[in-house]
């Protein structure tokens, strides 16, 4: 009978990964959260086929001192909480401290970070999880983030990703999502070294609305609003008349988390219950705004 042993750090963190990173759009979402999280005003997503070859997420944050830097690609390592009770008040969309350590040990890796008091950037290669070298470089102030080969060493997991086509698909549904959660940032996002997108910084949500889900809604989307001590519900849903053949067009944040939920869903099918034909659907985007001690970041 094999005896029990704690697992080496390097594979526990693959075992993380199959739970954190699926395919390269949960790479990508990981990223674009933490820059986000970081203060950012300007994010550049760079995909190089579909993510297979590259993953590449910059920003302008508040960027790494040269130990942090370091602690960031520890598992379980994160400024986001710090006791128990921050897990009932979580503001920011990442917490968990697993993503870094865990798109590291499947990829070759480069983080490099400035901090705006550092003469210096920190710059760390990691290749599978083990690093492979840490200096100083020169580099503006905030975060890069370099994802070369993601899967290279679980060769059954890069396998089974679909077509460059359909990969990069849901990595820009990702930007998108985050585009209209955020119009105080400008996202750009690169396909092979093409500009696909590029949505600067609105005064708005309705203005981020029309540009990233299209001009042809600009006037069939109709305000919503509702308020209560701790329940605060708008945004926008589209005229009876303006429908699409999934519900995938139907964005739902709560508190700026996306979030996929019925009974929300249903709540809206309702008010449209008689006024769309069955097996059509609106285009809404919903903001929820809860106390962060009502929500569950886990479900």
């Amino acid at each position: 009978m094999a005896h029990i042993k704690i697992l080496p750090e390097i594979l526990s963190n693959k075992i993380a990964a199959g739970e954190v990173v699926e395919r390269p759009a949960s790479v990508v979402k990981e990223l674009l959260e933490n820059a986000i999280d970081a203060e950012s005003t300007k994010i550049t997503v760079e995909i190089g086929q579909g993510g297979r070859a590259l993953i590449r997420v910059s920003d302008n944050g508040i960027g790494m001192g040269h130990d942090d830097a370091l602690l960031s690609i520890e598992r379980y390592a994160t400024s986001k909480i710090h006791t128990d009770a921050d897990l009932y008040a979580i503001t920011t969309l990442g917490f968990r401290g697993e993503a870094l350590p865990s798109i590291a040990s499947v990829s070759k890796f480069t983080l490099i970070t400035k901090i705006r008091e550092a003469d210096a950037a920190t710059r760390i290669d990691i290749e599978g999880g083990r690093i492979k070298n840490v200096s100083d470089a020169g580099a503006p102030d905030g975060t890069t983030i370099s994802v070369h080969q993601l899967f290279f060493n679980t060769p059954a997991r890069r396998k089974f990703l679909k077509s460059m086509a359909t990969e990069m698909g849901h990595i820009a549904e990702i930007v998108a999502c985050c585009a209209l959660a955020r119009p105080d940032v400008q996202f750009r996002l690169i396909h092979n070294g093409k500009e696909i997108q590029n949505w600067p910084p609105v005064g708005s949500r309705l203005d981020r609305i029309i540009d990233v889900l299209g001009d042809d809604l600009k006037s069939s989307l109709y305000p919503l609003a509702f308020d209560t001590e701790d329940l605060s519900v708008s945004g926008w849903t589209s005229d009876p008349a303006v429908t699409r053949g999934t519900s995938q067009k139907i964005y739902i944040f709560v508190n700026g988390r996306l979030i996929r939920d019925r009974g929300v869903q249903y709540a809206l099918f309702e008010g449209y219950r008689g006024r769309i034909m069955k097996g059509r659907f609106p285009v809404a985007v919903l903001f929820l705004r809860l106390p962060p001690d009502q929500v569950d970041v886990n479900v």
